[in-house]
């Protein structure tokens, strides 16, 4: 349960950098998916390293070795591929382009799905 406390922490500080991104490129008219795609690979290197450091206090694989560290970073990047950008991609799809919900909005409801996913992906494989 600290875990995923402290994941939540580590979350919240990512998603509003991720929304910060987010909006921002939306505000100067870049396509919603594609801002998406931009905050996803910012976000996803800010939360390896915090996740690293303070949640899971580790890098597996053999922390010494850089292909360690490189290893786990991929093991991130595919994680949050699926749920934080597979998934929040099409639920934004859904949410803007079928349900008519502001592009603002959107995200911030996916999160109630993605976060709870990405803590799970996290635990039990790339910090495993």
């Amino acid at each position: 349960m600290t875990q995923f406390v402290k994941f939540g922490i580590v979350g919240f500080s990512n998603t509003v950098i991720a929304y910060a991104i987010y909006s921002a490129l939306v505000y100067v008219n870049i396509h919603y998916i594609a801002a998406n795609v931009a905050a996803f690979i910012v976000s996803v290197l800010n939360s390896f390293f915090w996740n690293s450091k303070y949640v899971f206090k580790r890098l597996p694989d053999d922390d010494r070795r850089k292909s360690g560290v490189w290893g786990a970073l991929l093991k991130s990047y595919v994680s949050y591929a699926f749920t934080g950008l597979a998934l929040s991609n099409i639920m934004l799809y859904v949410f803007v382009d079928l349900l008519r919900v502001s592009a603002y909005i959107a995200p911030l409801i996916s999160l109630a799905i993605t976060v709870p996913l990405n803590f799970i992906l996290n635990k039990k494989w790339t910090f495993k």
